[in-house]
């Protein structure tokens, strides 16, 4: 996991660092190809499928009011005041490493800052409370519990997840909920925490490209996601890259 994990990190830090006006995500997705294959490993992502339908990108891109799961696209072209959510997934060793930024291409709204730099926070509150013998809604009332006293939205109809050999693991860590419900956490155990948050209004869409969700307002979102594993010491998050 620690391995699958520093190569998800590496790829997404210089994912972030080719990030500027002017560039277009199917080329950021691009370079996520060949960075992933430079590790040897593969994307998680691409084929991924749900259904009769297989996603058709190596990383899930997404743009201002897209929230998560976009694809790539020359014709989306990035310019000063957007944000940009991009979703590494890896697959190295049999092992799943999964973790996702969103990023300001300032200058940018004082709200869009808000939102982004909410986001994030809201991500360590939740990692905080990712220690044993907590309970799977300790983690969701943290978040939900900063979020709403920003006057944010969170996302509902997508969660985070335990993680290992598959993407998706059991259990489901919402992104609300009440403290000391839920799964009881364990030492050994590996999560993807991952907030989704609105600037406008919870509710979403899915784009005709049947991946894309949209927020139904089309105010901005925001997305943060790390892999952190439970220990006796507290959270460890997996998904630092280390230089």
């Amino acid at each position: 996991m620690r391995e699958a994990c520093q190569i998800a990190a590496q790829v997404l830090d210089k994912l972030c660092s080719k990030v500027a006006p002017g560039v277009n995500t199917y080329d950021i997705d691009q370079i996520g190809k060949e960075l992933i294959a430079s590790f040897g490993a593969e994307s998680a992502c691409y084929n991924y499928h749900v259904g009769k339908r297989s996603f058709p990108a190596y990383t899930c891109i997404s743009v201002n009011e897209e929230i998560v799961h976009g694809i790539g696209s020359m014709k989306r072209v990035l310019r000063a005041g957007d944000n940009i959510t991009i979703d590494v997934v890896v697959l190295y060793n049999g092992f799943i490493g999964d973790n996702a930024r969103t990023i300001l291409i300032k200058p940018v709204s004082e709200e869009m800052e808000h939102l982004v730099t909410s986001t994030e926070a809201a991500l360590f509150h939740g990692i905080k409370q990712a220690r044993p013998g907590n309970r799977v809604g300790d983690i969701s009332h943290s978040v939900q519990k900063f979020i709403e006293s920003r006057d944010l939205a969170i996302v509902r109809d997508f969660v985070g997840h335990g993680i290992g050999r598959l993407m998706h693991e059991d259990p489901q860590i919402p992104n609300y909920g009440k403290k000391g419900t839920g799964s009881k956490l364990r030492t050994g155990m590996t999560l993807a925490i991952e907030p989704m948050v609105n600037l406008g209004k919870p509710e979403i869409e899915v784009a005709p490209d049947g991946w894309t969700a949209l927020t139904r307002d089309r105010k901005p979102a925001a997305h943060f996601e790390h892999t952190v594993l439970i220990t006796d010491k507290g959270p460890e998050i997996l998904t630092i890259a280390k230089n």
